[in-house]
């Protein structure tokens, strides 16, 4: 049991039957009154995001999540499909699921497949990947002093903005949290 003046970002709780994770939480002391935690919760499930308060004292059980190591292998329709490189055992999962975290992710990578109580809600790409620019504009010279960027797009398709230096066939580091450039590789 976790008490809500134990509370830190990130944090899985069973609350009122549903599975959440704690986005932001603060230790509130008004001058009078009792003291409350104002949190922002994730239903891990249906991706919902509520705020809610609770007094440091109420306790709720911790949600045991699983995070597994899977190989993406391909996509079929709208069926993202990996597997388990241990078991060799297959799984495939909707666009509902995966969401947008499979745009820098390329067939045969790992990720991490977050399920509770054996049902998959989330997939979580590596940190950092390196893609090579397919398509992007030649950078016009002389404009170098005013740090602009321009698009490009990537291997899986997906789009970033890069500094003007940035050629076709460059191959960038991109952070798969925010889809910002880093640095070439």
């Amino acid at each position: 049991m976790i008490s809500a003046s134990e509370f830190r970002n990130g944090v899985t709780l069973e609350i009122d039957g549903q599975v959440c994770q704690i986005i932001e939480f603060q230790h509130v002391k008004p001058g009078k009154g009792a003291a409350f935690v104002r949190t922002k919760l994730k239903n891990v499930i249906n991706g919902g995001v509520t705020e809610r308060t609770f007094r440091p004292t109420e306790k709720f059980p911790a949600a045991r999540i699983d995070r597994k190591e899977f190989q993406y292998l391909y996509k079929d329709g709208d069926m993202y499909n990996f597997m388990d490189t241990e078991t060799y055992e297959q799984i495939a999962l909707g666009d509902d699921v995966v969401g947008d975290s499979m745009k820098f992710i390329k067939e045969n990578e790992m990720v991490k497949i977050d399920s509770y109580n054996g049902s998959a809600y989330a997939v979580e790409p590596p940190l950092f990947v390196e893609l090579e620019i397919t398509q992007t504009e030649p950078g016009v010279r002389g404009d170098t002093a005013t740090g602009a960027s321009k698009p490009a797009t990537v291997e899986t398709g997906a789009e970033v903005s890069v500094p003007l230096f940035v050629n076709m066939g460059d191959k960038i580091k991109i952070d798969t949290r925010t889809g910002e450039y880093l640095s070439r590789a």
